[in-house]
């Protein structure tokens, strides 16, 4: 594989839940090293994508290619072992738990706590705030705290490629913003980052490729530029018209 080889490649990708098909011949590249946004509207299967990817949805056709090799069927612990962290939609914690307890879940994987433990010092040093509260439980943390929290620990297993769904929902602008900061440094560290995101014209402005999804099919993919300048996207999923975008 070549640095210039794309991380995780789809291929006419086919799934769905029960006889509702979702995917249909869904296809694109991620980048290596790159943030990439997928955007969309509403059912366009931005979501079912990822879980597909993670192997939380089983693909009826097409393949999913990460390094090269097929992971289509794949389970997630296997995907997490081969350097992959999803951070689903919405707060995925255990709130009863502290936030140090929850950072050591997210490093059972590794197999002992010799092994884990200066991966978790390392992510409270990375999130100051998340080590300023430390023991507390993770039900006490502002919405943006637990969004950290929950990149933090996909980090715990040192992965090379992210899939974050929709991690602006629910932030304030200040904390949306700490959020793709955190995101914009990572990429800045060589890891890929596969996102999707309700706030497009933000993300595509921290992005460096795009993708639009409709019905379950890729419409368009470029650069996070093109696609933001696009008068077909800005009319549809910006908030503005052609003329905007001209």
């Amino acid at each position: 594989m070549t640095d210039r080889s794309p991380v995780l490649e789809l291929q006419s990708v086919v799934g769905g839940y029960g006889r509702m098909t979702i995917l249909n011949g869904c296809s694109f590249a991620v980048a290596r090293g790159a943030i990439t946004t997928v955007i969309g509207p509403n059912g366009a299967g931005k979501s079912t994508c990822f879980k597909a990817i993670f192997g939380l949805l089983a693909v009826r056709e097409g393949r999913i290619l990460l390094e090269g090799q097929d992971v289509r069927g794949a389970s997630p612990a296997a995907l997490i072992a081969r350097g992959v962290t999803y951070v689903p939609q919405g707060r995925n914690l255990f709130t009863e738990l502290s936030v140090r307890e929850n950072l050591e879940l997210g490093g059972v994987a590794l197999g002992s706590a010799a092994a884990m433990r200066p991966l978790v010092e390392a992510a409270l040093d990375r999130f100051p705030i998340l080590r300023q509260k430390a023991r507390d439980q993770a039900s006490t943390l502002s919405g943006g705290q637990q969004k950290l929290l929950e990149i933090a620990r996909g980090l715990i297993a040192e992965p090379r490629l992210i899939l974050i769904d929709e991690p602006s929902i629910g932030l304030s602008p200040l904390m949306v913003k700490e959020v793709f900061a955190t995101l914009t440094g990572l990429r800045d560290q060589g890891v890929s980052i596969l996102m999707v995101e309700q706030n497009a014209r933000s993300a595509l402005a921290i992005s460096d490729h795009a993708i639009v999804l409709e019905s379950g099919r890729t419409r368009l993919a470029g650069t996070a530029q093109e696609i933001l300048n696009d008068p077909r996207v800005a009319r549809l999923f910006l908030g503005g018209d052609a003329g905007d975008a001209a």
